[in-house]
């Protein structure tokens, strides 16, 4: 048959469409995943899929790989659009020799992360792999290293997504790890730089792969996984959800929907749920949920560090991303894993133009030789610098809790937060009222002679004088005490208020964040 006609251009293509051919296809569904093409399909608007690099083939000849050629060489990338906006996309076919990258394969994401950075669109990696092809050696390490590279160079200009679907293990973490978010599916996913049996051979720990590297373990145990799905189906319309937040590149603006909500709405319920007793938790999640659009909130990180909540939600049609103390867990206390997690949001919201709004209820940081050893300074200052350096709009509303350094921290007015609200029942203060009184009063206390009174007694006159929002209010650190029912068309007027606003920092290469 000639190669110029139209029949051999269809053979080709639909040799290229079966990957690894049939058989392999279905010891994939046997396995309960779908095929790389499959995902690409169900992820992107129908019909919107155009192809690149259909009939790449790998380019080795040593052991044999000469003999065994696939078109597209385990990797199927191209573009398409998710709600009509244009993505980047690439899905790993474990179909073709286990997904393994070669230096081809890796060309292949190369080309399309490239064409990414060139029209302002974001990346989408789906993976599925057993690593890199061994048989062509450090080539397929240079192409891991390649993308590596365009990882970072694209951080922070195009919004990057991966989804772990399969195997990846060894170097092939390391590019999941530079992007912004990281979904993981439940019992077909896993993520670890060494296996299970190099574990057993130099620690003798026995590990399976789940517990070790898991989408649950990932989860809960590491924070290295944002999303842990149920299945592959759920895994991308987790992607679709997100998608929907954030925008195209870091010079557009978030995506906004028409707001069907009452942008005035009061909710009273709001008006009694911060407990009289100030050490009695409350779940933030509800306050979020009273305050927000339709009440959907799309949580990040849902089962990492839970003493924060971190997620997109919108206000009036914008999109937000919110920040919050937890009361719930740890009674919100910040600590090393709690300030990476809030880190790492606020810089990828500061960083695509996502306006910030913190529920303030913290206690202070995490005391203990185990956070001290282990860093919560640095840690903790991460936190810190994230909301610094950002210039989006940022407000803040106290609902109870603001001690110690944590109230810096936390997008306080002296960090350059743009509103700063209080409830009534906002604490603002050094530390609470009985640790600073125990200080204060101490000598008092000493030769009173019911301590107990005495002490409960010295308590009060500092809540009264210091453990409430008016002091910080007298000195412009508040810029209004509000009804917490009016804490939604506050929000929605403050944000709309500071869609034009400008900030700017100091021009440099870059910081030197404390990690």
């Amino acid at each position: 048959m000639s190669k110029n006609t139209v029949e051999y251009l269809k053979q080709l293509e639909a040799q290229s469409l079966l990957g690894g051919g049939q058989k392999r296809i279905d010891d994939q569904h046997k396995k309960g995943k779908l095929t790389a093409r499959e995902r690409v399909t169900i992820l992107l608007d129908e019909g919107s899929f155009q192809e690149m690099d259909m009939l790449v083939e790998h380019r080795s000849s040593d052991f044999g790989l000469d003999k065994q050629k696939f078109l597209g060489d385990g990797v199927v990338t191209g573009t398409g659009t998710i709600d009509g906006r244009m993505v980047c996309i690439f899905s790993q076919d474990f179909t073709v020799f286990g997904g393994s990258l070669s230096e081809a394969h890796g060309q292949k994401i190369c080309k399309v992360m490239d064409l990414a950075m060139k029209v302002g669109c974001p990346v989408i990696g789906l993976n599925d792999s057993g690593g890199a092809r061994i048989q062509e050696g450090v080539v397929s390490l240079g192409a891991y290293a390649d993308i590596f590279l365009r990882n970072t160079l694209a951080s922070g200009v195009v919004p990057q997504i991966s989804a772990i679907m399969g195997p990846c293990a060894g170097g092939a973490v390391y590019s999941p790890a530079i992007t912004d978010f990281t979904l993981m599916v439940k019992n077909t996913s896993y993520m670890f730089v060494t296996g299970p049996n190099v574990v057993k051979t130099v620690t003798h720990e026995e590990v399976t792969s789940e517990e070790l590297g898991g989408a649950l373990s990932h989860a809960t145990k590491s924070g290295v996984a944002h999303f842990a799905a149920e299945n592959e189906i759920d895994c991308l319309q987790k992607i679709q959800a997100l998608f929907s937040f954030i925008p195209s590149n870091n010079v557009d603006d978030p995506p906004r929907v028409q707001c069907k909500d009452d942008m005035n709405r009061r909710e009273a319920a709001l008006d009694s749920v911060v407990p009289e007793n100030p050490n009695k938790p409350y779940d933030i999640k509800q306050v979020i949920a009273h305050v927000v659009d339709d009440g959907f909130f799309f949580e990040v990180l849902e089962l990492f560090a839970e003493n924060i909540v971190v997620g997109f939600a919108r206000l009036g049609g914008m999109p937000v991303g919110i920040v919050a103390n937890q009361p719930n867990v740890l009674a919100g206390v910040l600590d090393i894993d709690s300030s990476k997690k809030g880190a790492r949001f606020v810089r990828f919201c500061d960083a695509f133009n996502i306006p910030l709004v913190v529920f303030e209820d913290v206690p202070g940081f995490l005391p203990g030789t185990d956070q001290e050893w282990r860093g919560i300074i640095t840690n903790g200052a991460k936190l810190l610098y994230a909301f610094c350096e950002a210039t989006v709009p940022k407000v803040t509303v106290i609902t109870r809790k603001a001690y110690g350094g944590a109230y810096d921290v936390m997008n306080s007015k002296h960090i350059r937060g743009d509103f700063n609200f209080a409830w009534p029942s906002a604490e603002i203060a050094v530390m609470g009222p009985k640790g600073a009184a125990e200080i204060i009063f101490k000598r008092e206390i000493e030769i009173a002679e019911d301590k107990e009174k005495a002490l409960a007694e010295k308590e009060k006159e500092y809540r009264e004088k210091f453990a409430n929002p008016y002091l910080a209010a007298s000195r412009g650190y508040i810029d209004a005490v509000i009804l917490p029912s009016e804490t939604r068309p506050k929000l929605i007027s403050t944000l709309r208020m500071l869609e034009n606003k400008v900030d700017k920092n100091p021009k440099k290469k870059h910081g030197n964040i404390p990690l």
